[in-house]
C-alpha cells in the first residue's frame, strides 16, 4: 500500500481587507489636510495707515527678510547682488513692464537692500511700485 504524504499547505493571507484601510486612512489624511500659503521668507512687515488695495492677477513681489536675503514671488534667489536680482526679476515679468511690482521688506531689513530692489526695478523699467504694508491693530 502506497500512501502519498500530504504536503503542507502554506497560510493564505488576504490584502484586501489591509488595502481598503489604508485607502481609507490616505483619503481621511487628504481631506482633513488644510494647505497654507507659506512663504521661505520670514518677513515682518512695518505698519502703516490707509486702506487695502485689490491685488492684481499678475504682478511681481520682491520680498525682502530681515538678514537682506531675496524673494520673488516666493522663490528666493541664489544671492542678494542686484545682477541676480535684476534677472530673477526680468524671468518672472517676461517683457511686460507694466505690470505692479510690490515690495514686501521686513521692518528690520536694511536701507540698502530695499533701495538694491527698487534700483532693479528702475532699471528694467518698471513704473508701478508698491510698497507691502499691514494694518496697526486699531484699523483693522
Amino acid at each position: 500500500m502506497k500512501l502519498r504524504s500530504q504536503g503542507v499547505e502554506e497560510p493564505d493571507v488576504n490584502l484586501t481587507p489591509l488595502i481598503d484601510v489604508v485607502f481609507l486612512l490616505l483619503i481621511f489624511f487628504m481631506v482633513s489636510t488644510t494647505f497654507d500659503k507659506e512663504s521661505e521668507l520670514s518677513i515682518e512687515l512695518p505698519n502703516a495707515q490707509g486702506e487695502v488695495s485689490e491685488r492684481e492677477v499678475l504682478q511681481v513681489e520682491v520680498s525682502i527678510d530681515s538678514k537682506g536675503n531675496y524673494a520673488i514671488n516666493n522663490e528666493r534667489i541664489i544671492n542678494s547682488q542686484i545682477n541676480t536680482l535684476k534677472a530673477a526679476i526680468a524671468k518672472v515679468a517676461g517683457d511686460k513692464r507694466d505690470i505692479p511690482m510690490i515690495i514686501s521688506a521686513d521692518g528690520r531689513a536694511s536701507h540698502q537692500s530695499v533701495v538694491a530692489a527698487m534700483d532693479a526695478a528702475r532699471q528694467l523699467g518698471f513704473s508701478k511700485l508698491t510698497f507691502a504694508t499691514r494694518l496697526t491693530s486699531e484699523e483693522k
